[in-house]
């Protein structure tokens, strides 16, 4: 199976996508340049047939294949506690923001189970990993910013004390989106907390490049930066 989906990334795969992919990922050297609706097509077929060999078998080899995996994972239809190792297992292959944000976008699992992945996330927030890290957040982010879980985010984000940029930059991108649906509270969260300069920083300029926020509240966070 995995010289056949080599075989359709490489004919998939377009020279001038990889060149753009490659600028927004640096480091990042195995892009090949597919483009990701094209992946998901292959990971929708991939979910419904024998997506457990497919995923203890699947190379590694290029960062395509690691993203097709994610989206697999995604799309599966079967119990949790059946996907649950698949999602463990694959978490630490993560090594960048594009494949750590699709796959907390395309794993729609706390919609369905809300406490349980809650629970499993948790660890996640206290781990040392910078992209395991990421992923606790980025879940949260896209599932957990409601009624139900806004005070105890909040709490959580204030204790995230990770050095990593892209840390840093996830706590900052959740605060954003915290504020646009809970203004009050995260303006009190905003107004008292131990949150690092930069990652303070960068959540107030992500509220006021957010399209949602009106000018006098842009400009009040202008003026809450910190020197």
């Amino acid at each position: 199976m995995n010289n056949v989906i080599k075989e359709k990334l490489s004919i998939l795969a377009e020279p001038k996508y990889q060149k753009f992919s490659s600028g927004l990922l640096p480091g990042i050297h195995n892009i090949l340049g597919v483009r990701l609706p094209e992946l998901r097509k292959i990971a929708k077929k991939l979910a419904k047939g024998d997506w457990q060999c497919y995923l203890q078998n699947a190379s590694d080899d290029s960062f395509e294949e690691i993203m097709l995996q994610g989206m697999t994972i995604g799309y599966v239809k079967s119990e949790l506690s059946d996907i649950l190792p698949y999602i463990t297992t694959f978490v630490n292959k993560i090594d960048n923001w594009s494949v750590c944000d699709s796959f907390c976008s395309g794993l729609k699992l706390p919609k369905q189970y809300p406490k349980e992945m809650w629970e499993y996330l948790m660890p996640y927030l206290s781990d040392t990993g910078e992209y395991h890290m990421r992923f606790g957040v980025v879940m949260l982010l896209f599932y957990y910013i409601d009624d139900n879980h806004i005070d105890e985010i909040l709490k959580l984000f204030d204790g995230i004390k990770h050095p990593g940029y892209y840390v840093k930059m996830s706590v900052a991108w959740a605060i954003s989106i915290c504020y646009i649906k809970f203004p009050e509270k995260t303006m009190e969260f905003l107004k008292n907390n131990t949150l690092d300069d930069m990652t303070y920083n960068k959540a107030l300029q992500k509220v006021i490049e957010s399209l949602q926020i009106d000018k006098d509240t842009k400009s009040l966070m202008r003026n809450m930066k910190r020197k």
